[in-house]
């Protein structure tokens, strides 16, 4: 193995070994702290334009298989890992991880010590990141091509993994409700997830109108996960707001939780290092249960916590809060039949905790539906 970098935008350099593909790429360094499902974070959309960290030392062992995909291609930008497996050692496996990832041209470093990267992002906060298996740059050089990079904050990148045309999951079994979802990343363990429950599932691009959403006459709109800044989401903040204002039942996860917070009139921010893996303990604060969550998401909305906050679509509250930091993690109308959470209940590969609330989106179509009959 040739010798790889890994590079901060602080200036900051890890030295490792080249792994999958040989080149140079850039993103925003992120840590995932899950130790499975790394190929269910591969293919999620969420996590374009980002260089991932795995924090679980040894990653690759169950190797890679069709049915686990989230999309049709692997996303992120980067892979960091200590020690990749070197065998596939699963009855399910039908490539090696390091296969799939040459496939997808996606470039790797590997022997690096990604828990001490990610106790640095930890305590620094998320930056800018470069990999670079050309040994023939200055260390200056390197920083100088990450510092040169985007930030992810002021990121529009729904366009980059939306759907461009419209596609349909039918119902498992007897069809009970339509729902629209607006594409901006989606998971396909989401409209699954709804299939399974008697809902078809028509998987619409991001920039669809309002008037090509009511066409379809949905018994309910959701939103997906996806990536970038919920601030440049402009136009579907606006879209949100035409759903909200015909009391259409609406259900958002991860960035469509965001858009859902903005078009109701709080502000989003930029977490310090984000929470994502599949081991996030959250609140629910109805219930006082607390659920282990699967999360991928860098901003949060800045609703307060205590009692119940006003909006022009009536009064609302917080519905569940993270464990570990506070932030605030789904949100609810009282008035109108809308609620959302920052993490995702399709969880692939796992916890399961939070299935419940695709249940609680069946319930919310089935009142508004008995409602306007």
């Amino acid at each position: 193995m040739s010798k790889a970098f890994l590079v901060l935008d602080d200036g900051t350099i890890f030295e490792g070994e080249s792994w999958a593909c040989e080149g140079e790429t850039f993103g925003e360094a992120v840590f995932s702290t899950g130790m499975t499902g790394y190929q269910e974070t591969l293919t999620d959309p969420s996590y374009h334009k980002q260089v991932v960290i795995m924090t679980a030392p040894h990653i690759g062992n169950t190797g890679m298989n069709t049915g686990d995909e989230e999309s049709a291609k692997i996303w992120v930008s980067g892979f960091v890992v200590r020690n990749p497996s070197p065998v596939v050692s699963n009855w399910r496996a039908q490539r090696s991880l390091e296969d799939d990832l040459i496939a997808n041209n996606v470039i790797g470093i590997r022997g690096v010590d990604t828990r001490a990267i990610t106790r640095h992002l930890r305590d620094l906060g998320a930056m800018r990141v470069g990999i670079f298996s050309d040994t023939s740059l200055t260390r200056e050089e390197m920083v100088i091509k990450v510092r040169k990079s985007p930030q992810m904050a002021g990121s529009f990148l729904a366009d980059d993994v939306s759907t461009d045309a419209n596609y349909l999951v039918p119902a498992i079994g007897e069809k009970k409700f339509t729902v629209v979802a607006l594409d901006m990343g989606i998971k396909a363990a989401t409209p699954r997830a709804m299939s399974e429950r008697g809902i078809e599932v028509h998987v619409v691009p991001s920039r669809s109108t309002f008037a090509e959403i009511i066409a379809l006459k949905p018994d309910g709109v959701f939103l997906s996960n996806g990536p970038g800044d919920p601030a440049t989401m402009v136009e579907m903040i606006a879209l949100v707001r035409e759903i909200l204002a015909a009391k259409i039942p609406l259900f958002g996860i991860c960035f469509g939780h965001q858009i859902i917070g903005r078009a109701l009139g709080f502000e989003t921010y930029k977490l310090p290092f984000g929470h994502r893996g599949i081991n996030q303990p959250v609140k629910n604060l109805r219930s006082g249960v607390v659920e282990i969550t699967a999360h991928n998401h860098g901003f949060a909305v800045a609703a307060p916590v205590e009692g119940n906050f006003n909006t022009i679509y009536g009064a609302g509250f917080v519905s569940h809060i993270s464990l570990n930091d506070g932030v605030v993690e789904g949100l609810e109308l009282l008035e109108a039949p809308v609620f959302s959470v920052q993490y995702h209940p399709e969880a692939a590969a796992g916890p399961h905790d939070a299935s419940y609330l695709f249940d609680q989106f069946v319930t919310l179509m089935s009142n508004a539906r008995v409602a306007n009959a």
